[in-house]
């Protein structure tokens, strides 16, 4: 066995900004399957929203927010977003991240459902500048230790003697190069995995996007809550390759517009705000498009944006674009929507608590109530930061409390056989296919039950797969994967209305009578 203070699953923003404050009060230990870079927030271009304009204010942030949330957003979690937003960018600040700046102050960018500029940014890649200041202060805190290449299976429950309930005290993990199950006992575990894109055929999510935590918490008895609000970003760039390329949404908040393949616009027809619409609202009018016109994707038209400007602002962006053989600065780029961002999650307090003692969730594996129904733009970095802060904090008083507890029995995956790699492949594809085609950015009831009974069915396959089998990378994934489709599905089919990121034709209105609450369950 390993033990450590504190257990830490994920090495994006969430859990290495709780890493780095919950070292004050014990020791750390950092689960990561892959190696340290890899992660969602690596990824992230367009940056993080944050008040600092003289013109903006906590009021107009949360004002946008709930907007952008339509009505479900939980107005306590997002009040503290937005206060205490500002003071955690300046945390990651005093760590080392370079923020771009335009004559010393921060330069701030306007993205979608946005009402002033205050996407506080590190050109167009963010999320690549933020790891590396957070790994570089983890490599230098002698109480944190990173375990690269291992991933978490399941987590460990014991009873609390003091309340004669469960408490979460380690997670069981595999050593992928050695094959080996190793025990990590913990008195707190920190679930920071990030989201579940992998489960649609196109996502701009990395490999690793399989739902692990959010499957593990709701296997361990935790709320999970909204699975149903799937963002699709609207401007994935066509065709997608092995790693679907997101084009930010920073790129519309600089002037670039939507318009069909026959030039003209359309984003005028659904919304006043027409290519800066919220998300939700953009990638379902490019859906419709394509559907009505029968064409592979749209355009996205930058000769709006200078230049000079494009240079500047959007580096990565115009380099991955030439290496595909595409012109941004002379022609419209081809876009289409891809799977994005969980809103829903792990149901967390304001402090990362879950329904589960000793286990805390935060980042894109959390449900805070922050995003409601779908996700303002740039709002997910700030929220790994603010919400991973107030966990660190509440965690350190209640470690001086809590003894460590050892599970009553640890139950090992008790299969001998090699996995067959051609049926995980199958299994996963079919998982993906399904979700895109029946459970996507449009769904009907019917579309609903469709999947269900199909994934079912894929998830008696793959648990026989687990019983038979000794546990490998692709194996642990694929289990989480299928749980967290199925979690995704079964939220959907109990949201009757239509609203934010879940819109369903047989019930294209909002219920505010009968719907307007979380969708929660519970294994």
């Amino acid at each position: 066995m390993m033990q450590a203070d504190v257990v830490v699953i994920g090495s994006g923003i969430a859990g290495l900004s709780f890493a780095l404050k919950a070292a004050k009060f014990g020791t750390v230990a950092i689960i990561t399957k892959k190696s340290r870079p890899e992660s969602s927030t690596n990824w992230a271009q367009g940056g993080i929203a944050a008040v600092f304009g003289e013109d903006d204010s906590p009021a107009l942030h949360m004002e946008d927010t709930l907007v952008a949330g339509a009505g479900l957003c939980h107005p306590d979690a997002v009040d503290v977003l937005v206060r205490e937003g500002p003071a955690r960018v300046r945390d990651l600040m005093d760590l080392g991240v370079r923020f771009t700046r335009e004559q010393g102050d921060l330069s701030l960018g306007l993205e979608g459902g946005h009402s002033r500029r205050r996407i506080v940014r590190a050109d167009d890649l963010t999320g690549r500048e933020i790891e590396r200041a957070l790994l570089a202060a983890a490599a230098e805190t002698g109480n944190v230790r990173v375990y690269e290449n291992h991933q978490a299976v399941d987590l460990l429950t014991a009873t609390d003697p003091g309340t004669l309930g469960e408490r979460c005290c380690g997670v069981l993990v595999l050593d992928t190069e050695t094959g080996e199950m190793i025990p990590f006992l913990a008195r707190a575990v920190m679930l920071a995995t990030g989201g579940c894109g992998q489960v649609y055929r196109h996502t701009t999510n990395p490999s690793i996007a399989t739902g692990d935590g959010v499957a593990m918490a709701y296997r361990a008895g935790a709320k999970v809550a909204n699975m149903e609000f799937i963002q699709f970003h609207p401007t994935a760039l066509y065709p997608a390759r092995e790693r679907t390329f997101l084009i930010s949404e920073a790129v519309r908040g600089e002037g670039a517009v939507l318009r069909r393949r026959d030039g003209s616009t359309f984003m005028e027809d659904y919304h006043p705000l027409a290519s800066l619409a919220p998300r939700d609202v953009v990638a379902r009018a490019i859906d419709r498009e394509m559907k009505r016109s029968g064409d592979p994707h749209v355009l996205l038209d930058c000769s709006a944006i200078p230049e000079h400007e494009i240079r500047e602002r959007f580096p990565n962006i115009l380099r991955e674009t030439t290496e595909r053989g595409m012109d941004m600065l002379r022609e419209p780029l081809p876009v289409v929507p891809a799977a994005h961002y969980l809103c829903g999650g792990v149901l967390t307090d304001t402090h990362g608590r879950t329904s589960v003692p000793g286990l805390y969730a935060a980042g894109e594996t959390a449900c805070t109530g922050v995003h409601g129904a779908n996700r303002l733009a740039s709002n997910s970095l700030l929220e790994a930061v603010v919400f991973a802060h107030r966990a660190s904090e509440r965690l350190g008083p209640q470690l001086q409390v809590t003894r460590p507890l050892e599970p009553e029995a640890i139950q090992l995956p008790q299969g001998t056989d090699e996995p067959d790699d051609a049926l995980l492949v199958h299994d996963r594809e079919e998982i993906r296919n399904v979700m895109w085609d029946l459970v996507g950015i449009v769904r009907s009831d019917e579309r609903l039950g469709e999947a269900e009974d199909r994934l079912r069915q894929i998830s008696l396959h793959i648990n026989g797969i687990w019983t038979d089998s000794r546990p490998t990378a692709d194996l642990v994934e694929l289990r989480n994967l299928i749980q967290s489709a199925l979690l995704v599905v079964r939220c959907a089919m109990r949201r009757k209305e239509s609203r934010g990121l879940n819109y369903n034709v047989d019930h294209p209105y909002r219920d505010n009578e009968h719907c307007l609450a979380d969708t929660i369950v519970v294994r």
